[in-house]
């Protein structure tokens, strides 16, 4: 097959590349450029984004002999990654930016690009793995749990898989660094990128509020209503998050607060106990699914990149997937993907997903 192996400039995309080559399969490296000013980006070995990491995948692929190229996808990141990032805080959801950057640029754009040029697919190092049901391919988890990047990667349709490769899916990240070092690779100790890649600094409070602006609003408590503060911003805040509520006065119970809900249009910011964010229940819209089914299913819900998992029960109706939660999990936040894997036989293959739009808890509803 045809090849088109998208290069990071870290040791993941370096190593799938190689074993695409190793496999038979005419390859091609072709990087992506996503800004049009890379010291915008993150800075340092990181593994994304920057020029230094173009210059990376560039060495790898010389090591490996196979043509490389270098893409600018850089308006295209703009206007799907950030802009959508900037305007889901706005509307008081919490994105997924890397699981928007896969499903919008590398598996869409990218792959749109590598089809009208005749390549049969296109290689990452994404830790899943994909397997043939019933004559269609179907996503599963990486074998390496911690490193298991099937999540983010649940939006891409059953087209999509026919022209996908994920070289790494078998295997451990040690794994893999320590191929790379066999293999003659610079980037075999590159450390792994953690940060979003259009926020430098990692402030993402401070990006968001240089570009939203800052629009005042009260802290309230969920319980008793009472205001408890002031905010800059609801773009300042998350659904489960703890720190940096900007609240002087202390609970009557001393335990901490935390955010439970976030109402744009009025500036209002929920605040209270961790119990009160055991959700039971999820309304998520835009799913993605192999087939429908006509019936409920039970499976595995995971609401959060890595971590957050309980058995549930899911069904489509009306064009909206609705989940009941087995089992109530914390810092469930709208905007965010809830991904469902099967139930039996270790709850590995992907059943579908879909964007959270509200949730149901035993104490709000």
């Amino acid at each position: 097959m045809r090849v088109l192996a998208a290069m990071s400039g870290g040791v993941d995309s370096a190593v799938a590349a190689a074993r695409a080559v190793d496999a038979g399969h005419d390859v091609v490296g072709v990087h992506l450029a996503l800004s049009s000013k890379p010291g915008i980006l993150r800075t340092g070995a990181r593994g994304c984004c920057t020029a230094e990491d173009a210059h990376d995948a560039r060495r790898a692929a010389d090591v490996l002999g196979i043509p490389f190229y270098v893409w600018d996808f850089a308006e295209r990141f703009t206007e799907e990654v950030i802009e959508d990032f900037v305007a889901e805080y706005a509307a008081g959801r919490t994105p997924n930016p890397c699981l928007r950057c896969n499903e919008k640029i590398k598996f869409e754009a990218l792959l749109d690009k590598a089809l009208a040029l005749g390549f049969d697919a296109v290689c990452t190092g994404h830790y899943a793995q994909l397997s043939v049901v019933d004559g269609e391919p179907r996503l599963r988890r990486g074998v390496d749990e911690g490193k298991d990047q099937s999540y983010v990667l649940a939006s891409l349709t059953a087209e999509q898989l026919r022209h996908s490769m994920f070289p790494l899916g078998d295997s451990h990240k040690e794994h893999i660094r320590a191929e790379a070092a066999d293999r003659g690779l610079a980037v075999a100790a590159k450390p792994d990128s953690h940060d979003i890649c259009f926020i430098p600094d990692g402030d993402t409070r401070t990006f968001l509020a240089n570009r939203l602006g800052r629009q005042g609003g009260e802290l309230v408590d969920d319980e008793t209503g009472a205001v408890l503060g002031r905010h800059t911003g609801v773009h300042g805040f998350t659904v489960g998050q703890r720190k940096g509520l900007g609240i002087d006065t202390p609970a009557d119970d001393g335990r901490p607060r935390y955010v439970l809900a976030l109402e744009p249009v009025s500036g209002t910011v929920r605040v209270g106990a961790a119990e009160r964010l055991d959700v039971t229940g999820i309304v998520a819209v835009r799913p993605v699914v192999p087939e429908p089914w006509r019936d409920p299913v039970e499976c595995v819900a995971q609401v959060r990149a890595h971590g957050g998992t309980a058995p549930a029960v899911a069904e489509l109706v009306d064009g909206e997937m609705l989940v009941s939660l087995r089992e109530p999990l914390r810092g469930v936040a709208p905007g965010q993907a809830v991904v469902l894997y099967r139930q039996e036989q270790g709850g590995d293959l992907v059943l579908g997903s879909a964007t959270i739009a509200t949730t149901r808890t035993a104490a709000r509803t």
